[in-house]
Parts: structure tokens; sequence; C-alpha cells
């Protein structure tokens, strides 16, 4: 095989033996940090997606070090999230008894059908069809999902057993209906970490406070056994490798079930990743390869899934933090899914320890970082229409299916992108006799009417249109245009093209040649 094939099959090859000492050192120590933030972070996410703790676990270990190794990005590094685990959650709640093994078949098996998902959409370069999941819907469904997140973790915090609700409005009712019920230990255990959570967030941010704060709540737990003796602890398991995991791949009903969650939450996947990975490789002056890293992701998740690791994309803490510590390669992640499947086989048993409310907590304070307040405030002043987006998102997230939302998201900016490019700008002058057109923006079947409106109230027999800022023509302008000129041909007038682009050229000459084409151009 040449080597260039190597390269593309196996694109590791092109980093990884330039690696040298130094570098090899720090990416070691950048993956014991990223390791020990990873530890509670996918502990919790695997709680938020209704799975076994051990579960967080696997899903940071095989996918991570697949999308690392085979992905095109330095920086970005990939494992569960919490908007990831609470689609999922909403996805196959319905399906099966969360926790069970029939439950974690089915987030198993959509986690690999949105791998294949994100696989195919990379192998025939469909890499631009991220975009149309735009960054209003990505911070609105956050906003969303951030809320229903909380609202599902506050029973645990204040030590209640509600079951789960499909919407965040029942869950809110649940909580109402059993307000005077609540277990004060375990509040007053959730308080407490929820508040040293924030203030090392505060005074030490550089600090693994998750870490921190579970380890000292733990220790209470411990050491204060008459106070806090029937405070509920997370289940704990045995320590080992992510074993493998068979999947129903002949049972298409139920592939044909969750294909619908699979593609939502595939494409929500991919925009988190690559929204981390080009935000990072501006800073690094890295070049991404967009359509590789896409199918990094999609493989990730295959085989990931294969070995008991639920869906995973990029994080922006763990990416962040890789970044800011000076990680000199994807070695980095590969270190880092190392760290965590060593305390995956050695650790296992002092997550046992770590109290149900104090993980509550964090995940709520998990849940606060999520909220780009920023990019909220920045969007609500330079457009309008885009604060709308993210408000309805954020919205259909609190009122619909959560994979449904991110679908209604993406509609409502095709709504208003749509509405916006079907009004292309244009500005009326006369010359003389002579109407002149300047026309901003592609003519496309959208865009056609209202050109053709605009065309019509022109005064004069002779139209011109400058054509220069046109880049784009369909059939549909094409024609609108053919007719125009007739009619004004038909008037005593012409209809003239004023610097054409080539390509406009082409498709108007394509209806009827360039000989019978009723349209004048002129340079």
């Amino acid at each position: 095989m040449a080597w260039p094939d190597r390269q593309r099959l196996l694109p590791f090859l092109s980093w990884l033996p330039r690696q040298t000492r130094a570098s090899v050192r720090r990416d070691l120590l950048v993956g014991l940090s990223g390791a020990i933030l990873a530890l509670p972070q996918s502990i919790a996410y695997a709680l938020i997606a209704g799975l076994p703790a051990e579960y967080g676990l696997y899903a940071a270990i095989v996918p991570v070090l697949i999308a690392c190794l085979w992905g095109s990005s330095w920086h970005l590094i990939c494992g569960p999230t919490a908007a990831i685990s609470i689609v999922l959650y909403a996805s196959v709640s319905q399906l099966a008894v969360s926790g069970s093994d029939d439950y974690i078949t089915l987030i198993l098996l959509l986690t690999f059908l949105a791998g294949v998902f994100q696989w195919l959409l990379g192998v025939l370069r469909f890499g631009a069809l991220v975009n149309f999941v735009s960054h209003s819907v990505v911070l609105g469904f956050t906003l969303g999902a951030a809320i229903v997140i909380a609202l599902g973790q506050l029973p645990s915090l204040l030590g209640l057993d509600l079951p789960s609700q499909a919407t965040a409005l029942k869950t809110l009712e649940s909580l109402l209906e059993h307000a005077g019920e609540v277990d004060w230990p375990s509040l007053v255990l959730g308080l407490g970490t929820l508040l040293l959570g924030v203030a090392l967030k505060l005074l030490r941010p550089r600090w693994p406070g998750l870490l921190i704060t579970l380890t000292i709540a733990s220790l209470l737990v411990w050491l204060l056994p008459g106070v806090f003796a029937h405070v509920q602890l997370v289940p704990g398991f045995a320590g080992q490798l992510p074993p493998l995991s068979p999947l129903p791949l002949l049972d298409f009903e139920l592939i044909l079930r969750l294909l619908p969650s699979a593609v939502a939450v595939g494409m929500l996947g991919l925009v988190t990743s690559l929204s981390i990975a080009r935000s990072l490789s501006s800073r690094s002056e890295q070049l991404i390869d967009a359509n590789q890293e896409i199918r990094a992701q999609g493989l990730s998740n295959m085989v990931g899934s294969l070995f008991s690791g639920y869906l995973s994309s990029g994080s922006f803490t763990r990416s962040g933090l890789s970044y800011d510590a000076g990680a000199r390669s994807p070695l980095a992640g590969v270190f880092s899914a190392l760290w965590v499947a060593l305390f995956a086989v050695a650790g296992a048993s002092l997550i046992a320890h770590i109290p149900i409310p104090a993980m509550a907590a964090s995940i709520l304070l998990i849940c606060w970082g999520l909220i780009d307040h920023r990019a909220m405030r920045a969007l609500f002043r330079v457009s309008r229409s885009e604060f709308l987006v993210m408000a309805l998102t954020a919205a259909a997230t609190l009122l619909l299916e959560l994979q449904t939302a991110i679908y209604a998201g993406v509609l409502a900016s095709l709504f208003f992108y749509l509405k916006r490019t079907s009004r292309p700008r244009v500005q009326h002058s006369r010359e003389g006799d002579t109407d002149v057109l300047r026309v901003g923006g592609s003519i496309f079947f959208g865009a056609s009417h209202y050109l053709q409106v605009r065309l019509q109230r022109c005064q004069g027999p002779d139209v011109v249109i400058d054509a220069r800022q046109i880049n784009f023509i369909d059939f549909s302008g094409v024609d609108m245009l053919h007719r125009e000129a007739r009619r004004l041909r038909r008037a005593g007038g012409s209809l003239t093209l004023h610097r054409a682009r080539p390509q406009v050229i082409e498709e108007l000459h394509k209806l009827e040649g360039a000989t019978h084409c009723p349209i004048r151009f002129e340079e």
C-alpha cells in the first residue's frame, strides 16, 4: 500500500512519528489532568443518561482513543457530555426502564446508529450539512437541556425518590407535589457541595473542583454515619476494562424506531465537536479537516458502542483544558483515555462512596457552566431573529422531546434564512430613460418572485440589472428573467445584465441558447 493511502486510513501516522520525548512527557501530564477532570464528569453524565456509573467511564476510554487517533484536531477531546446524555435518556427512557439491561442495549444501539450516520456524512463529504444547525440552535438547545437536567437532578438533591418524567414541566409538577417529603441531611449535604463548588470555581478555577467537592462530601458521609447513614450512594461496580457489548443489529423494527433519534443526536454531537475544534484551531492556527473529523467522530461511536461506550462528542471543558495546559498533539487525549481506563480497573470501589445528593449538586454546577451567557447577550445585540431562534429552540427543549427540539430549531433557522434570502437587496435608480437595479444576492426560487415584482414596477421600457453581486441563479430565476425580458421587448424595451458573472451567463444561455436568449449582456 502506498504511503499516502496509509496516512489516509491511519491519519495519526502524519503526526505520531514527529513526537519527541519532551512532547510525549508533556502530553502525558496533560492527559492526567484531563482524566482527573473526566472522572467525576463522566460518572455524572452516565447518571444523567440513566446508565450505571461505570458506563460513563467506558465512554471516556475507547471512543476517546479512536477520535483522537483518527481526528484532525490537536486539542479536541471527546467523551460523554451533559446535552448528549439528556437526549439519549429522553429518547430511550420511553422504551425501557433506565439502568436495565434492555435500556443499556438500546442506548448502545442508538450510539452505533448515530456513529454510522456520522461516518457516512464524513465519507460522502457532506460535512457542510452540519452548518444547517446554526450556533443559535445550539445555544438554545444547550440552555433548555441545562434546565431539563437541573430539574431532573433536584429530586436527588432533595433526597426524594421520584420516577423520571417525560418533560421538564411534569418534573416540576412532581417536585411541587412532594415538597413536604424533603430529606434534610441530603439537602444539607447537596447544598454544601454546591456552595463549595461555586467557591472553588470563583477562587481557584484551575483546581479540579468536581473531584475535590465529591471527595469532601464522600468523607463527610463516611466520618458522620449518624447523620448521613441513610443518604443514598452511587451504586458500586466491579473494576474492569470496557466489556464487549453485542448489539441487536438484525432487529430492523427497533433500528427504524431509534433512527430519528440517532440522526438528531448524531448531528448535535457533530455540531458540538466541530464548533469546539474550529474555536481551538483559530487560537492554535491549525487547519481542521471537517470531513476527517466527522469520520473520526462516527468511527469512535461505532467502535465505542461495541465496547460499552455510549455516544460521545467534543467536550468544552476537557478540550479547553487540553489547549490551556499546552498539549502538543492528540496524544494528550490518548493518555487521558488510558488514565481513565486505569482508574476504571483500580479505583472502581471508591465510586461507591460518592453520595447521590453531592453528585446532583455537581451536575447542577455543570448545568450552570453549560449556559453561554456571553454568547446569548451578544446574539441579542447582533441579531434579534437569531435570538428568537435560540429562544424558540430553548422553549421547544422544555416542552417537547429533546430530539424534536433540535429539528424544531433547525427548521426555525431555515425559515429565517429563507425569509432573508427571499428578499435580496435591490437598489433602484434612474439614468435618463433607463431603470437601473443593483441586485445583491442570489436569484433562486425563493427570491425570483420578489425580483419580478421589482422589475414590473420599473417605469421605463429599458431596464439594466447590475449583476456583479449575483453569485447564483437557478431555473426559477432563469425562467423569470427570460419572461421579463420578453415582456419588455414586446413593450419596445430591453433587459440588460451589466457585468454578470460567467456562470450566471452560462445558466441564462442554457434555456434557449446564446443566439435566442432575450437578455442582453454588457461589460
